[in-house]
C-alpha cells in the first residue's frame, strides 16, 4: 500500500507562509487531530541537542505541534531519553539543563520536559515484538505510558547509521540505556601501528572499556557498548569497526527498537521530519557541521519508513554543497548520506522497516500550499 507523504517547501512572502503556519498545515493536511483524544498524555518526541550543538529543531517550531495538541484536546509533554556515551545529556538532571539552555523552557515550547527514561536511564519497559534480533526491547517508561506521540525529528546523516530521520529518532531516541546497548552491541578495532597511545579514547569511553597496556591500545568487550566515542574522537583515525560485518545488523536492531518504540501506539503515532541544516552528524556531537545541501523543507507522514525515505530521496536531489563533508556524490541524484560517510548503508533501515511491518517504502508525495 502506498503512504502519503506531505511536503511544504520553505517559501515565504507573507505572515500566512511563514514556516510556523507551514507546520500547522502540514499537522492538519496530515490528519495528526485524528490521532489525538481528549485526554491522551501526548508525548511530543524530540531531540534538544547536546551542549555546542545548534542544529536541532527550533523550540519555535516544536511550540506549534504543543498547541495544536492542547487544541485536540492532549496533554503534550516534551521528551527524550538520556544517553550511553558521556555528555551534557546523560543523566536527566544534565538532560533537562541542556533542553532548558536550548530554548525548552515551558515559556518557550508551552509543555514540560520529561526524560522519559528516568534519572540514570533505566526506566524502561519490556515490549514484546519477536523479530530476527530481538525477542523484546527496553524502551524508556514514560514513551510506553503515553497514549498517542508526535515525532519531531531532524533529518542528518550519521556516521553509523548513515541517515538519521524518523526511524533513529523512534529507536534510539525511546530506548533505555540498555536498549541503546542492545543497538550497538558492534565493537571497535585498533590498528596498533596508527594508534600512538595518547589516552584520549580511554577518557572518552563511557564505560571504561578502553585500556592502554604493553601490547597497544585495547577494547575490552565484556565493558564496550559500542557507541562509536573512541573512533570519533581518535586523533589517528586508528580505531574502527568492521563494517562488513558490523553495519547491517546493527542498523536492523535499530529499525526493530523503533518498532517496538510504536507497539501499541501504531495508529496513534504523527511524524514531521524537518530538512533543515542537513548536517553530516547526529544532533549528540557538540558541535553543527556545515550542511550537505541546501534546506529542503518539512515533510509529515503517519508512516515512519515512508517519511524517511521520501526525506532520503529529496535530500539526494540536491546539488551537494562545497565546503561540507560531502566527499563525493555531489550531483544531484546521487547519495549524499554516502558521500559523507561511504561505508554506511542507511537505506537498509527502510527495507528492513518494510520487511518487519514498520512501514512502506512506496509513498507518494503530496505538497501542501496555503
Amino acid at each position: 500500500m502506498t503512504a502519503t507523504v506531505y511536503f511544504t517547501d520553505l517559501r515565504a512572502r507573507s505572515s500566512r507562509e511563514s514556516k510556523v503556519q507551514k507546520i500547522v498545515r502540514l499537522f492538519d493536511a496530515a490528519g495528526f487531530s485524528g490521532l489525538i483524544r481528549p485526554g491522551d498524555l501526548t508525548a511530543i518526541k524530540v531531540h534538544v541537542g547536546e551542549r555546542g550543538n545548534d542544529s536541532y529543531i527550533n523550540p519555535v517550531f516544536v511550540r506549534q505541534i504543543v498547541d495544536r495538541v492542547k487544541e485536540r484536546g492532549g496533554k503534550p509533554f516534551i521528551t527524550d531519553t538520556s544517553t550511553l556515551y558521556l555528555g551534557s545529556r546523560s543523566n536527566a538532571v544534565d538532560h533537562l539543563t541542556t533542553a532548558i539552555e536550548h530554548g525548552f523552557a515551558y515559556a518557550v515550547v508551552g509543555a514540560p520536559v520529561i526524560i522519559a527514561d528516568g534519572l540514570r536511564g533505566g526506566h524502561g519497559v519490556d515490549v514484546e515484538i519477536r523479530k530476527k534480533h530481538f525477542a523484546s526491547v527496553r524502551i524508556a517508561g514514560d514513551i510506553t505510558a503515553a497514549k498517542s506521540m508526535i515525532v519531531l525529528s531532524h533529518v542528518k546523516g550519521h556516521d553509523l547509521a548513515g541517515f538519521g530521520g524518523a526511524i533513529k529518532n523512534l529507536a534510539m531516541g525511546c530506548a533505555t540505556a540498555k536498549g541503546k546497548a542492545e543497538q550497538h552491541a558492534g565493537r571497535p578495532i585498533v590498528d596498533q601501528e596508527r594508534c600512538e597511545g595518547c589516552g584520549i579514547c580511554t577518557i572518552v569511553c563511557p564505560q571504561a572499556a578502553m585500556e592502554i597496556t604493553g601490547k597497544g591500545t585495547v577494547c575490552n568487550v565484556e565493558h564496550c557498548v559500542g557507541c562509536g566515542d573512541c573512533m570519533r574522537h581518535c586523533p589517528q583515525a586508528a580505531i574502527d569497526f568492521d563494517w562488513s560485518v558490523e553495519l547491517l545488523p546493527f542498523l536492523e536492531r535499530m529499525t526493530e527498537y523503533a518498532y517496538g518504540a510504536l507497539q501499541g501506539k501504531q495508529q496513534k503515532t504523527g511524524f514531521i521530519n524537518f530538512l533543515l541544516s542537513i548536517t553530516p552528524d547526529c544532533d549528540c556531537v557538540p558541535w553543527s557541521d556545515a550542511p550537505l545541501v541546501p534546506d529542503i523543507g518539512i515533510l509529515a507522514s503517519t508512516d515512519p519508513v515512508a517519511i524517511d525515505r521520501a526525506s532520503y530521496d529529496l535530500v539526494n536531489s540536491q546539488q551537494g554543497l562545497q565546503k561540507s563533508h560531502l566527499r563525493s556524490g555531489h550531483a544531484p541524484g546521487e547519495d549524499k548520506f554516502k558521500g559523507a560517510w561511504e561505508y554506511t548503508e542507511g537505506r537498509h533501515q527502510f527495507a528492513y522497516g518494510e520487511e518487519i511491518g514498520l512501514g512502506t517504502e512506496d509513498y507518494r508525495l503530496v505538497e501542501v500550499s496555503e
